[in-house]
């Protein structure tokens, strides 16, 4: 006869909490000789874990166990029987004084593990951003506005992490705009170094001198101490006179920048050597008008050096591009060039691409 039905529902739902914490058990026990065989049979800080883990699911099986049968007893018997069966909870209890030290050294164990795995993805993560945030220095998507000019640039990572290409565009006089874009020699973090030293190098010097080629010879002197013997810098320098209406340019080995002039295409070539080939080099400037409506398109070596077989995109196909449709949007013109490029290559464009466009409105 049921003497309190209502222990017999605790009873019930002790006995369901029992078996869920025994499943549970029987699990961890498989998963702690597992991890415990794949290291030989030695202990490790996993195979460790594994066992606390364990330990306790069977703790937390026992007092549901236990506490069923307690209920159950009260439920169908008055009697004495009940204290009896209490005495039963002194299992886990004494299993809670033999472990409970060692379930606390476990815990504080798993907590110092879990801060040491954040501490790890905070690390990865950093590392993920960083180099985007050094490419957005570099290669900055916004560029300030100037009144009297348009400008697109586009930038396009290569497989290396860090990037060696960049660009800047920026006031050198009261009345002059300085119009850059260099790529260094390789992959890596060293390269991307080097490229930051010399854009905030350059807008020091073109600051000081009105030819963009003294401040490339300066610069040149500068940095060819300081780099590694393999690392090269190719560079087109622009200087735009907004009061005369003209455009000066220098470049370090630089391929080719485009100039569109009264509808005509024209290259504006090299004129000196990569820098740090020769701490001594000497660069030319030349100088042509710039009138409204003409636009200056510079780009590095990763465009037009986009494969397909042994077929390079080539600096003519870019020209073509402005020859097509001169009066397209400078910055429609920059993605476009991206994406004939893309479509040209058999293959995922290897090198970094910068391409800066500007327009005189």
């Amino acid at each position: 006869m049921v003497e309190a039905p209502v222990l017999l529902a605790v009873a019930f739902g002790c006995l369901v909490a029992s078996g869920i914490w025994g499943r549970s058990a029987l699990r961890l026990e498989r998963s702690w000789r597992r991890i415990k065989s794949a290291s030989d049979g030695g202990e490790s800080v996993a195979a460790d874990l594994a066992r606390s883990a364990y330990r306790k699911e069977v703790h937390n099986t026992l007092i549901y166990a236990i506490a069923a049968v307690t209920a159950t007893t009260g439920a169908v018997s008055s009697t004495g029987w009940l204290g009896a069966f209490r005495l039963l909870l002194l299992v886990p209890i004494a299993m809670t004084l033999v472990y409970g030290r060692k379930f606390l050294q476990e815990a504080a164990l798993i907590e110092e593990r879990a801060s040491l795995e954040r501490r790890a993805e905070e690390t990865l993560s950093q590392d993920e951003l960083a180099p985007r945030r050094w490419a957005a220095r570099l290669a900055p998507q916004d560029l300030p506005e100037f009144e009297g000019f348009e400008v697109g640039q586009v930038y396009e990572p290569g497989t290396g992490l860090m990037a060696g290409d960049f660009y800047d565009l920026f006031p050198a006089g009261a009345d002059r705009l300085a119009i850059v874009i260099g790529d260094v020699s390789g992959h890596g973090i060293e390269p991307s170094i080097t490229a930051f030293q010399v854009k905030y190098l350059l807008r020091v010097f073109l600051r000081q001198y009105r030819d963009p080629a003294q401040a490339l010879e300066e610069l040149n002197a500068q940095i060819s101490s300081q780099v590694r013997d393999e690392e090269f810098v190719s560079m087109c320098v622009a200087v735009v006179d907004k009061e005369a209406g003209t455009l000066r340019w220098a470049s370090a080995g630089h391929p080719p920048a485009w100039m569109l002039h009264d509808g005509e295409v024209r290259p504006l070539p090299s004129t000196g050597p990569m820098l740090t080939l020769d701490p001594k080099g000497t660069y030319l400037s030349r100088e042509v008008p710039l009138d409204p409506g003409d636009m200056l398109l510079l780009y590095t070596d990763g465009l037009a050096e986009a494969r397909a077989g042994g077929a390079l995109f080539g600096e003519e196909r870019i020209a073509s591009a402005i020859r097509r449709d001169p009066g397209m949007a400078v910055d429609v013109m920059c993605k476009s060039l991206l994406s004939a490029a893309r479509d040209f290559a058999s293959q995922a464009l290897t090198d970094d691409v910068a391409i800066l466009a500007v327009r005189r409105v």
